[in-house]
């Protein structure tokens, strides 16, 4: 059955303007109560009811808009299911904004509430909540039709899953396939484990149980024998009819190939280095080691945020695993552009996203503002010393010679010319001649390094600190730890985030400039 359009009064009754005087800090309530007819209008409205398949049986739903509003209240307070319902009977903020003041029964319940964020999931409809924000900045002349002034960046974000090491990760796996097969029979998961022939997955703590002193590298070694062994029985021993044992059994198979290799006599070892995929957590598979810098590991993924520089707006947002290139959330970031008819014409980044596809697929007129990398070599000639000419495509030595160049390619010296050469000792020692590698958008570091050897030029770069403070307010409000298992209900969460950041900007946008 399709929702009902939601249609709360628009002018505040007196008992409401009693509520708003009395919010001092959580600004937002009063936000989304005065301008929830502009956000939830009838065509978005519209949108949302799409949602939810026609049919004339089952309950009248929930207007979908005013579920949309908690949605995004929960994501301001960071409040769990539960309390979002508590909050809509005992919290006068709350029922301004849904308008059920002194509501004796919540509007909806939780079941209606993951519902809906389910939905929003599935259709990738929590993406229309940042372009209604969006849509609702441009009506107010937030900003006119011109190309977009963008800067992006990322920040890490924790996953919500326990990390653990390969011994853990193994038993708490098998743990969890006989704890199925325990409450099928009716038993306990000691007796169980036990039948299995694996006791030591029996009790709280795998490595309490195997009871070994960990600073040996040999008790180590006994200790993933034990539960190698451990994973052999299970595997003996568990139905193929228990689909849900076998997944988790599944896991522990996983663990097994990426993180166990046998050393030179055969003995299983904890393998050396780390595996490309490495599973680092069992209740989010998607959870990733990573690295923000070579000193900061981040265990989960990375958030990236697009702020319009003028308007001040996140006008589209992505998630990555924590090991994965910077550069291939711009996919979805453009996807997010798309939606909303916008073009970027300018944009901000790091070096982290210079190989992306909004850089080396960049139309002509869209401008890159990013601190080019640095060339280096020592006391001899780097790389820039080099002339490049463009036109004819040929490169030119310290010394004069030349040589033609392909953008990606390296060009090579020929040996006789560098051996008679007066500048040798100054460029290379190699007896085979200089070779100089060209990057595949050269041409575009030649510009960067250019401009920021000026002072307009890093006046420029500096716009770039926009972003970092739009990230710091989506981390206030997401938190440094992802409220979810799961990537993709972590990128509804950070686009909720978002929309609770554009909805304090567009508060600050001059009532004058309304349309």
């Amino acid at each position: 059955m399709r929702p009902p359009p939601w249609n709360p009064p628009v002018e505040l009754s007196p008992v409401e303007q009693g509520i708003e005087k009395r919010i001092r800090r959580a600004k937002l309530f009063v936000i989304l109560r005065e301008w929830r007819h502009e956000l939830c209008d009838a065509a978005f409205q519209e949108d949302l009811g799409r949602l939810y398949a026609a049919s004339r049986r089952g309950q009248p739903p929930v207007p979908p808009a005013q579920l949309a509003l908690a949605t995004v209240l929960q994501a301001y307070v960071g409040c769990s299911d539960d309390e979002v319902i508590e909050a809509t009977t005992m919290d006068r903020r709350w029922q301004l904004v849904l308008d059920c003041l002194d509501a004796n029964r919540p509007p909806f319940s939780k079941g209606t509430l993951v519902a809906f964020r389910q939905r929003l999931i599935d259709h990738e409809a929590d993406r229309r909540l940042i372009e209604r924000t969006v849509a609702v900045a441009e009506q107010r002349g937030g900003f006119g039709h011109r190309g977009l002034r963008a800067a992006l960046d990322s920040s890490p974000l924790w996953g919500a899953g326990r990390v653990e090491d390969t011994d853990n990760l193994l038993g708490h796996a098998l743990r969890q396939a006989l704890g199925v097969l325990a409450r099928q029979q009716g038993r306990g998961l000691a007796d169980t484990a036990t039948e299995a022939g694996a006791p030591i997955l029996g009790g709280s703590s795998l490595k309490a149980a195997l009871d070994l002193d960990w600073d040996d590298p040999a008790e180590r070694t006994r200790a993933l024998v034990a539960v190698l062994d451990a994973l052999n029985a299970v595997e003996r021993d568990v139905d193929e009819s228990a689909s849900a044992s076998l997944a988790a059994l599944d896991v522990a198979r996983q663990v097994r190939a990426q993180d166990v290799e046998p050393d030179a006599g055969g003995t299983p070892t904890v393998r050396r280095g780390v595996a490309r995929e490495r599973r680092i957590s069992i209740e989010d598979a998607e959870m990733r080691h990573g690295r923000k810098s070579r000193s900061h590991r981040v265990d989960g993924s990375k958030r990236h945020v697009l702020r319009d520089l003028d308007a001040g707006l996140i006008r589209a947002v992505g998630l990555t695993p924590a090991n994965a290139p910077a550069a291939i959330v711009t996919d979805a970031i453009v996807a997010d552009l798309d939606q909303q008819e916008a073009h970027l014409g300018e944009l901000h980044i790091d070096r982290a996203y210079l190989s992306s596809a909004l850089v080396r697929e960049r139309p002509r007129d869209r401008a890159i503002c990013c601190k080019a990398w640095p060339v280096r070599n020592g006391d001899r000639f780097p790389t820039t010393a080099f002339a490049l000419d463009w036109e004819q495509r040929t490169i030119r030595c310290p010394n004069g010679a030349f040589l033609p160049f392909v953008p990606g390619g390296t060009v090579r010296f020929p040996a006789t010319v560098c051996a008679a050469c007066p500048l040798r000792d100054r460029c290379t020692t190699r007896a085979h001649g200089r070779s100089v590698t060209i990057h595949p958008d050269e041409r575009l570091l030649v510009e960067l390094r250019r401009r920021q050897a000026t002072p307009a030029g890093r006046a420029k770069l500096r716009e770039r600190v926009a972003v970092e403070h739009a990230l710091a307010h989506i981390g206030r409000w997401q938190g440094r730890r992802a409220r979810y298992r799961g990537a993709r209900k972590n990128l509804f969460d950070l686009r909720r985030c978002a929309v609770v950041h554009n909805l304090h900007v567009l508060a600050r946008l001059p009532q004058s400039g309304a349309a």
